[in-house]
């Protein structure tokens, strides 16, 4: 019988024309139910019979089938499954729900007439789908229906059989019983393979009901040439073409279209063409932002389906490894390659949340340089079959995951499975961690990696010290055995975090709290769903009107207000964040967004403000968990959740809620009962660190590390975050402020003439160049913080005329319009008494910003007249310049300079200026005096240079602490101050003391408590820096000093000396010598019996630093590298060794107490640091510094802070 899809069409030479096929198919199988007219002009057209191709192709009528003459199927892009079987059956129409079966063993009952209307098809089975095709050489198939959907195949008679799914039957017929048969078989086992390797293993995208959240684009598009829209899913590599989306939550697909062959092609305002080398498929958006999304997905698949199969492919010959180690989807494409699992796309986004100091995840395609030939083979000899026998042996089916498992789902299992270590297989050895170090030393000299990937993630240190100081650590005891995969996997794990079943953040939390059912229903106008930040305006046409339903924790929206079906949900709880945008910033007066954690963006909105507000009212109540519901108090900008890091604990990212509002960012933070509050403008720096993964605020005494968990709506939080931390307007408020409440701009400008121009002659009364005033006024209102002035590139006056500038254009000016009046009348008064009174009084009346202000300004003039026998600007001088700029006239009024003169002159009395603070402050001006002239100003300096890097038991990013040092401060005041921004408490017999390293000499001295920092931060070298750390042998120096008769120390000890510039001294090899140190100088003689020193220096001249650098090749461990240098600047250095650590101990605390007077300690430690101010306790006082360096040292930076690797105090060569 003929089948009408395939009735030939007359046609004539001057037009063809539209032809609607009626057919005795079911609409189902019917695309297309008409042809467009097509341009004569196409190479690619219709005849009579079908496709006539001049260029070799064709598409048959009907169907998404194209086929190419001379082309073998084989090398079709669609044939990475392997072929089962294939061959030529006649198929009847798909019955759909008119099917009734009411099966008495072999017989199909319909409740209408059966269709015996036989069609012939090239039908394909591989292990994922069966197809069928009008030809062998199609390459696009007109039906695909995946084997995960078929439930049974039976025979029904006479060479036929059913293909039977949960929703419809597919007849086929075979050319003989035999034939029918062996399809049978071959469909049978090809279920039942997959049967048994349980449905959740089958792609999401080829099971019915698939998740709508795990496809990277999903919705309608029409199709040139056909009537109705399809159905266009694209997923990974691939594009899936169903009829609607009915078919697609079905399972029931027409084709897919390989990516790797793909070309996408912009045509005109809504349309864009996918070229493959078999067909063109022209598509037509709803409008040009959805055409924006989809050639953007469309792009995105191409890339992903270009990228290097080698690695994928090298890693999947592992059956384990074809899939996903977690949820078991097939074909993962990502791994972690510290755990060394291979996991799909959407496991990899989970683990990302986890941290790099639990999982690093990459991509096996795009990361190329990652994926060493030492990598690779881990993958393959660890890979998933041996992970998961540690990580997965204990997994109760109930908490399992499948490729189906939402995202809520995956992150607990995943958290469990990783963080907690709840389901791994515990070593023998667990809980005894010197046992658990001295296997893993043992281990890593052997082949078998299970057993180091256990002891590793039982607790052993990756670190930990072997005992053999030639190998001191299991890496170079792998190097030293030639196990190069050991060395590979545990350089992976260098930073990795042993689990620990206390450690569950509080994602898991937030979705185990009982969230508040809220109800809210109404018209809303809706954008279509995004992938990307919005960031040009929307107009509103882009919106459409939906009817918006918010119940029992989900939003859905439908078309109208009596539609059932809804067009889309947004569940409550995968919210991440909620934007109420500014009024106007799109075509709708107001608008709101909504972040969830598939990364898409919801856009709606409405010309009432009112309606709006009650909405994000509604959904942040329906979000929020009760224990943070004080934010939505807050008028705020955005709103959400976000992995954090502070306090005392870095080693592992929690869960904060945080609202933005009007230059303050607000946050309910793990552990906390109470909002805290960051306020944006006076951050000391805002940066965003790695692969824009962690956002850095830095605020006096406190830390915050924002992590990047979902890329979308963290880089909408770091916009807003940037644009609020800057300057708002032109008012002194709205300025970027110190922790005292100046502007910055101000605090900069001083800053650098304190230190570079107090004694420049005219300053502030000689002008600077404008250009360089404008650009650098306009770099400064730009970002400020940003902002270092560097003498050398910015010259004095340039910066003075800044300063005068700002002040003349800041509006409302310094002491605000409605003051100024009563300022200039004070004048008058000529009562010294009464006018500082009244001074007093007006001083107190201004803004807070502007009171600041006012003092530093004035405190920085009084000191600028301190030097007016250099600079020649007495207080009249400065007071004729900056007051008509400070009170912003036009030069005429004499009682603006006359103000200005009385806060000079009166400083002291007017702001009540104690006699400390003005002792600091004069100390303060005389060190910067001493280093300038004694020529430490000729390296290049910068305004507010005094901010000293300070680490924290070891060098490490995450244990830097910057420290704003003034001239008197000691090396006990910054011990302290960094154990207070710790909250480390100092001990009874704990001695924590601030230490001078010398990483070029590897050695290191620590700093008597009454040393001022100052010079020595001045003197530091490139190679050197400062560290707070345990003084661990301090106690038993004591000891030792309180036992000991007399001041003076003597014995042998081996020497060397260094080479000087000239080549003198001696260059190789340690020699025996013997000193004498007593409380003058350091004698050396060549042997006991010598009567005359061979050298002798003061000891006020020397600097002992405990270690010696390895390559002079010390004999001992014990040693000491000394530097000295005289009042003429003459430098020498050398070696000196001990034979016991006893010795060395006693030698280093005779040359402590002689330079020192016998006070190496300081007797009461504890009242200095009583009379320190209380820190504020707020986000654990950590200083924030900004993270710096490569990915890798980014990495690194979430580690735990490690203990002193000296853990007997006394450095090692």
């Amino acid at each position: 019988m003929t089948d009408k899809e395939d009735v030939a069409v007359e046609s004539t030479p001057q037009k063809r024309r539209s032809a609607r096929f009626s057919s005795l198919m079911s609409e189902d199988e019917l695309i297309e139910d008409y042809f467009k007219e097509e341009s004569p002009t196409n190479s690619n057209h219709w005849n009579d019979c079908g496709l006539n191709s001049y260029a070799g192709s064709a598409l048959s009528f009907g169907a998404l089938s194209l086929h190419a003459d001379g082309m073998n199927r084989t090398d079709s892009p669609s044939q990475l499954s392997p072929v089962v079987k294939a061959g030529w059956l006649d198929k009847n129409p798909p019955q759909g729900t008119t099917l009734l079966t009411h099966r008495a063993p072999q017989l199909t009952v319909f409740s209408g007439s059966r269709s015996y209307i036989y069609q012939k098809r090239w039908v394909k089975l591989d292990s994922d789908n069966l197809r069928y095709f009008d030809s062998e050489k199609d390459v696009y198939s007109k039906r695909l229906i995946p084997i995960c959907c078929i439930t049974r195949v039976a025979s029904i008679g006479d060479q036929k059989f059913e293909v039977i799914t949960n929703n419809r039957t597919f007849a086929f017929r075979a050319e003989s019983d035999a034939d029918r048969n062996e399809w049978i078989r071959a469909l049978q086992k090809i279920v039942d393979e997959k049967k048994s390797r349980c449905l959740e293993r089958a792609s999401v995208f080829q099971v019915p009901s698939g998740s709508f959240d795990s496809m990277d684009k999903s919705g309608l598009l029409e199709l040139r040439g056909f009537k109705n829209r399809l159905y266009v899913v694209v997923a990974g590599e691939k594009v899936f073409l169903y009829k609607n989306a009915e078919d697609f939550r079905l399972g029931i697909g027409i084709t897919y279209i390989e990516m790797n062959v793909g070309n996408v092609k912009d045509v005109d305002r809504r349309g864009f063409d996918l070229t493959t080398p078999y067909r063109i498929f022209s598509f037509i958006a709803e409008s040009d932002q959805e055409k924006e999304e989809w050639v953007e997905a469309m792009q995105q698949s191409i890339a992903e389906a270009l990228s290097n199969f080698e690695v994928a492919e090298r890693i999947w010959k592992v059956e384990e490894n074809c899939f996903c180690a977690d949820c078991g989807s097939p074909k993962p494409d990502w791994g972690s390659i510290n755990l060394c699992v291979v996991i799909c796309k959407r496991c990899a986004g989970e683990h990302r949340g986890l941290g790099p100091n639990v999982t690093k995840v990459r991509s096996l395609k795009m990361d190329k340089k990652v994926w060493t030939e030492e990598l690779i083979e881990l993958f393959l000899q660890i890979g998933n079959a041996v992970a998961n026998q540690f990580w997965a042996a204990n997994v109760p089916p109930s908490e399992a995951v499948h490729p189906r498992s939402d995202s809520q789902e995956r992150r607990r299992f995943l958290v469990a499975k990783y963080r907690e270590g709840k389901y791994r297989r515990y070593h023998p050895l667990f809980g005894n961690q010197e046992e658990l170090n001295k296997a893993l030393c043992a281990a890593v000299t052997t082949s078998d990696l299970a057993e180091t990937l256990s002891l590793l993630f039982c607790g052993a240190e990756v670190n930990c010290y072997t005992g053999d100081p030639d190998y001191p650590s299991p890496i170079a005891l792998a190097e030293q055995a030639g196990q190069r995969l050991q060395v590979e996997f545990l350089l992976h794990n260098k930073t990795s975090e042993t689990p620990q079943l206390d450690m569950g953040t509080n994602i898991e939390k937030h979705y185990s709290i009982f969230l508040p059912s809220v109800a809210h229903n109404g018209f809303l106008f809706k954008a279509p769903s995004m992938a990307k930040l919005v960031h040009e305006r929307k107009s509103r046409e882009e919106f459409s009107r939906r009817w918006c339903r918010l119940h029992e924790g989900v939003f859905s929206y439908y078309d109208n207000n009596t539609s059932t079906v809804p067009n889309g949900e947004i569940r409550m709880q995968e919210v991440a964040c909620l934007v109420n945008n500014p009024p106007e910033a799109h075509g709708f007066a107001s608008t709101f967004e909504v972040y969830i954690e598939a990364e898409r963006l919801y856009l709606f909105g409405l010309d009432c403000p009112e309606a709006i507000r009650e909405w994000v009212k509604c959904i942040g109540k329906s979000f929020v968990p009760p224990g943070a519901d004080g934010l939505l108090s807050r008028d705020f900008e955005r709103l959400g959740r976000l992995q954090y890091k502070g306090g005392l604990n870095l080693e592992r990212a929690k869960e904060g809620w945080f609202a933005l509002a009007q230059g303050t960012l607000y946050a309910y933070l793990e552990g906390s009962e109470k909002e805290e509050a960051v306020h944006l403008r006076k951050l000391q720096e805002l940066s965003i660190q790695g692969d824009n993964e962690v956002l850095v605020l830095v605020e006096r005494r406190r830390t915050l590390y924002i992590q990047g968990e979902r890329k979308l709506d963290f880089l909408g939080w770091v916009n807003a975050i940037q644009k609020a931390a800057g300057s708002s307007g032109d008012t002194l408020s709205e300025q970027q402020l110190t922790d005292t409440d100046v502007p910055l701009i101000v605090d900069r400008c001083i800053d650098y003439i304190t230190q570079c121009g107090l004694t420049s002659e005219g300053i502030y009364r000689k002008s600077g160049q404008n250009s360089k005033t404008t650009g650098l006024l306009e770099i400064l209102r730009k970002d400020a913080r940003r902002v270092r002035l560097k003498e050398g590139e910015h010259q004095v006056d340039d910066v003075a005329n800044t300063l005068k500038r700002f002040f003349r254009d800041v509006e409302d000016g310094l002491f605000t319009k409605d003051s100024s009046p009563a300022w200039l009348k004070a004048t008058a008064i000529e009562d010294d008494k009464e006018k500082v009174g009244r001074y007093r009084k007006l001083l107190n009346s201004l803004p807070a910003v502007n009171r600041a202000t006012v003092k530093a300004l004035i405190n920085h003039l009084y000191r600028v007249q301190c030097f007016s026998d250099m600079n020649q600007m007495t207080t009249h001088n400065l007071a004729i310049v900056f007051g008509p700029t400070l009170f912003q006239t036009d030069g005429k009024d004499y009682k603006a300079g006359r103000v200005v003169e009385d806060l000079i002159r009166c400083y002291v009395d007017i702001f009540s200026v104690d006699e400390e603070e003005m002792r600091k402050q004069q100390e303060e001006i005389t060190a910067i005096m001493k280093m300038r002239e004694a020529g430490s100003s000729s390296a290049t300096q910068q305004a507010g240079d005094f901010i000293c890097t300070v680490y924290l038991e070891e060098k490490k990013t995450e244990a830097e602490q910057h420290i704003k040092i003034p001239a008197t401060m000691t090396a006990e005041e910054l011990t302290f101050e960094i154990l207070d921004r710790r909250k480390i408490v100092m001990k009874e017999k704990e001695f924590w003391s601030c230490f001078e390293v010398n990483e070029r000499e590897e050695a290191e001295r620590p700093l008597h408590y009454s040393e001022k920092v100052l010079p020595i931060l001045h003197s530091l070298g490139k190679d050197s820096y400062l560290v707070v750390k345990k003084q661990l042998s301090m106690e038993n120096m004591l000891l030792y000093l309180a036992s000991k008769v007399g001041d003076s120390k003597h014995g042998m000890m081996k020497f060397r000396e260094e080479k000087n510039v000239l080549g003198v001294g001696l260059s190789t090899g340690f020699h025996d010598r013997y000193f004498i140190l007593n409380s003058s100088c350091l004698r050396l003689y060549k042997e006991v019996r010598s009567h005359k020193p061979e050298k002798e220096w003061p000891v006020k001249n020397l600097k002992i630093y405990l270690g010696i650098k390895k390559k002079v090749r010390p004999p001992s461990c014990w040693g000491f590298t000394v530097f000295f240098e005289n009042e003429k600047l003459e430098k020498q250095q050398w070696y000196l060794c001990c034979d016991t650590q006893m010795e060395l101990r006693g030698w280093f605390a005779t040359f402590l107490s002689v330079q020192h007077g016998g006070n190496i300690w300081p007797p009461e430690s504890s009242k200095v640091r009583a009379s320190r101010t209380q820190q504020d306790s707020r986000l654990g006082n950590i200083s924030l510094i900004p993270l710096r360096g490569n990915e890798n040292e980014m990495r690194n930076s979430v580690a735990a802070f490690a203990a002193d690797p000296l853990t007997d105090g006394w450095p090692k060569s």
